[in-house]
């Protein structure tokens, strides 16, 4: 699902500013990202479709500039923070519902203000702040729910490589059959920059070199309609990870290749993991 570029059929949209595309894309405006985006330890970009985008919008700057992220970007069609994209549904882009994004907090103060500032806008609540230990020792976390009742997280915990404070830090995926995610990313792994640090029956999970993304199956409802977007050093690892996906199976969502309608050198390629979300390998080539 969602955001930036989306090859033959993904993407978030600036439909207005374009000329048609292949029915399924939605065009994700140039944003600079900060520096080379391909080669930085955070996820490229994750994006979600809301059912209202100004009262998501709303939402998410109210909490995530308690965490000093503001919007990179914001127009009718896309507002984006850094790895954080969020666009209006569509024909071709359902609401995504059933996620658990964690974003990262500076300290344990700030985990407090991000719930708090929630709660004194009015939304709703989906766990008060305070010590997590089944996630760690030092874990210590924050949840609201977003206006289409996605799980919405402040966390902090000691970790070698942090991503920086109001970034991306985990997301949560209820997936229809553990082990058959488990095999699609373990598939793309060594091209997408993962490696598996978890696994177990009911949640595996995979790192990059700062953040993760867990698997999971319980009794919650399935998470849908999500694209994540996996840095890549090079046009290579993109076409890589595009055959390797395809060799075992799996759907092409757009093929390897530069996207220069979202800025010139955008080379990125995409495939459904078995839970249909969109995923994607890019590489900016921004040097």
């Amino acid at each position: 699902m969602y955001t930036r570029a989306r090859g033959d059929g993904q993407a978030l949209a600036t439909r207005a500013r374009k000329p048609s595309l292949p029915s399924r894309a939605r065009l994700l405006p140039p944003s600079a990202r900060g520096g080379n985006g391909s080669l930085g330890l955070v996820f490229d970009h994750v994006g979600i479709a809301v059912s209202d985008l100004a009262a998501s919008e709303r939402f998410y700057r109210t909490v995530l500039s308690v965490l000093g992220a503001e919007p990179s970007h914001a127009d009718a069609e896309l507002v984006e923070w850094d790895d954080w994209d969020i666009g209006p549904t569509d024909r071709e882009h359902p609401v995504t519902r059933g996620l658990h994004v964690g974003f990262r907090a500076r300290d344990r103060a700030q985990v407090d203000a991000f719930w708090q500032a929630g709660i004194d806008a009015g939304y709703r609540d989906d766990g008060a702040p305070g010590p997590r230990t089944q996630y760690g020792p030092t874990y210590y976390g924050g949840f609201l729910l977003d206006p289409d009742g996605n799980s919405v997280e402040a966390a902090h915990f000691d970790r070698e490589h942090a991503v920086p404070h109001g970034r991306v830090d985990h997301l949560w995926l209820r997936v229809r059959d553990p082990d058959a995610s488990r095999r699609f990313y373990t598939t793309i792994a060594p091209h997408a920059g993962l490696r598996l640090t978890h696994d177990e029956p009911g949640r595996v999970q995979l790192s990059g070199p700062d953040y993760s993304f867990s698997l999971v199956r319980d009794e919650r409802p399935l998470t849908e309609h999500v694209h994540l977007a996996f840095p890549a050093p090079d046009d290579s690892a993109v076409r890589a990870f595009h055959a390797a996906a395809l060799a075992a199976g799996y759907e092409d969502h757009g093929a390897p290749g530069e996207r220069a309608v979202y800025h010139p050198g955008y080379y990125g390629a995409f495939v459904l993991d078995p839970d249909g979300h969109n995923v994607e390998v890019v590489n900016h080539n921004r040097g």
